[in-house]
């Protein structure tokens, strides 16, 4: 099995670390109801995607 020859520094460490992060999620407002939406999904306020009413949410 192989093994390291020398120390991997912090900054070589970090470097390579850079691309690791969570992504961001996009989000968009709703067309219906203004609610911060994620892309490509139902408006969880709502029940609106795209224009169309696709849950059906009962007024409280």
């Amino acid at each position: 099995m192989a093994h390291p020859k020398r120390k991997v520094s912090k900054q070589r460490r970090d470097k390579r670390r850079t691309h690791d992060l969570a992504p961001v999620p996009t989000l968009s407002t709703c067309s219906n109801c203004g609610a911060t939406v994620m892309f490509h999904h139902i408006c969880p306020e709502c029940g609106y995607y795209r224009g169309r009413q696709i849950i059906v949410k009962s007024a409280e």
